[in-house]
């Protein structure tokens, strides 16, 4: 099969473009090319790939044909022109922000982020004088005028981790073209291209932890950019090779690549799984909040169904009782695991505020939307009936001891649970 094939189904590419098995041997899955270092037929055409004259390959840190067959899929489940590969989802996040930004510059960014993101920017980019501002991109009045002559990125994940915070990405693109100095960068990481595509909206720049969807399996790190040409090869030649060398690995490439072609089947599932839960949760008295773009009381119900195939699979919530009620209630999960990361085919749960956003100060948190009491629940690709009696149970054990209702919630199996 050619790379002509923007015509075919989302699948169809996640699983053939780029790739014709009598290229290679008539190989069905494409080569693993475990070499760091490629050979020169002269010194000439050595010279040359040097300086970026002829096509080729001369070091893996650069480039790889295993890497570069995982680009060009990433590239047209995206509807970019270019992709490139990372280490991790952080080395992605680093390698742009380092190759764009400048001392005096300015980035936009969103009011809640990773809290690695955040790290970033706040311990490192600061730290090399580059202005951080957050603004509530939900507010177009306040993006507006956040926006100088010194702005040269708006930087946002929709929906945001860990609180689900949803941006209007095409309205913010909208704004964005009026000056043409801005560059919009969207971490599509949540929702993965099968459920939402940045580039399509207006943005100019996709970024992943491909470590979560894009995989599903739990067992590589590793991070997509998708942008057009000339930015992707700056990236690549500046962030990646100069700045971060966050280079990943041919092995991880093979699996990543694996990981795609169940894409679409995994997705579908996570979001029905998701819903499921989000609307137990909601429904039961011990919760206080559940926030999920597929339920009808989210507050970005609208937005979510115009940029989203699908809600996705991520859940934010808070119970009643607080962070007490929260730790008792993680504690007594059996089926889903204590762990942070997401995307996985084993359902997950984590508390931000003492995990994966522990970076944050509590006043920080605080300014942030980010609930000292949230649970996140990754829904995995378990039987949901198995995974509602899980939390039945947990919800149960989560009230203070001497309060705790004596409930009966009847699962998916149609079956009552004390």
């Amino acid at each position: 099969m050619n790379n002509k094939n923007s015509d075919l189904g989302f699948s169809t590419r996640a699983i053939h473009h780029g790739y014709n098995p009598q290229e290679h041997q008539g190989a069905l899955i494409p080569p693993i090319y475990l070499t760091s270092t490629f050979t020169f037929a002269t010194a000439e055409y050595g010279a040359g790939c040097f300086a970026g004259e002829e096509p080729g390959y001369f070091y893996t840190r650069i480039g790889n044909p295993t890497l570069a067959l995982l680009e060009a899929r990433m590239a047209t489940l995206e509807n970019g022109e270019a992709a490139v590969a990372f280490g991790s989802g952080m080395g992605a996040i680093a390698a742009t922000l380092w190759t764009l930004l400048r001392p005096g510059d300015e980035i936009i960014v969103g009011r809640t982020l990773y809290g690695c993101t955040f790290a970033l920017l706040h311990h490192g980019l600061a730290e090399f004088g580059v202005k951080v501002l957050h603004v509530d991109l939900t507010d177009l009045g306040e993006l507006r005028a956040a926006i100088s002559p010194a702005t040269r990125m708006i930087y946002f994940e929709s929906p945001a981790n860990p609180n689900m915070q949803l941006v209007d990405i095409s309205a913010v693109a909208q704004i964005a073209r009026q000056h043409p100095q801005l560059i919009v960068a969207v971490d599509n990481t949540y929702c993965t291209p099968y459920l939402q595509r940045p580039l399509e909206l207006g943005a100019d720049l996709v970024l992943h932890s491909a470590t979560k969807y894009l995989s599903g399996h739990g067992d590589i790190t590793a991070g997509i950019v998708v942008t057009r040409q000339a930015l992707a090869e700056r990236i690549r030649l500046q962030g990646l090779k100069d700045l971060t060398g966050a280079v990943l690995s041919p092995q991880d490439a093979f699996l990543l690549m694996r990981g795609l072609k169940t894409l679409a089947l995994r997705m579908e599932r996570h979001c029905a799984n998701a819903q499921a839960i989000a609307r137990f949760l909601e429904d039961h008295p011990a919760v206080a909040t559940v926030a999920y773009p597929g339920l009808a009381s989210f507050a970005q119900h609208a937005l979510a169904t115009q940029q989203m195939k699908l809600p996705g699979g991520m859940i934010a919530f808070e119970l009643k009782g607080g962070l007490a009620s929260g730790r008792r209630f993680m504690n007594a999960l059996g089926l889903f695991s204590r762990a942070v990361s997401l995307g996985d085919a084993e359902s997950l749960a984590q508390h931000p505020a003492s995990m994966t956003h522990s970076t944050y100060t509590p006043e920080e948190r605080a300014e942030h939307a980010i609930a000292e009491g949230l649970v996140r629940l990754s829904a995995g690709l378990e039987d949901i009936a198995d995974l509602l009696a899980d939390i039945a149970q947990a919800l149960d054990a989560s009230a203070e001891p001497a309060t705790r209702p004596a409930l009966e919630v009847v699962t998916g199996t149609g079956k009552a649970l004390p």
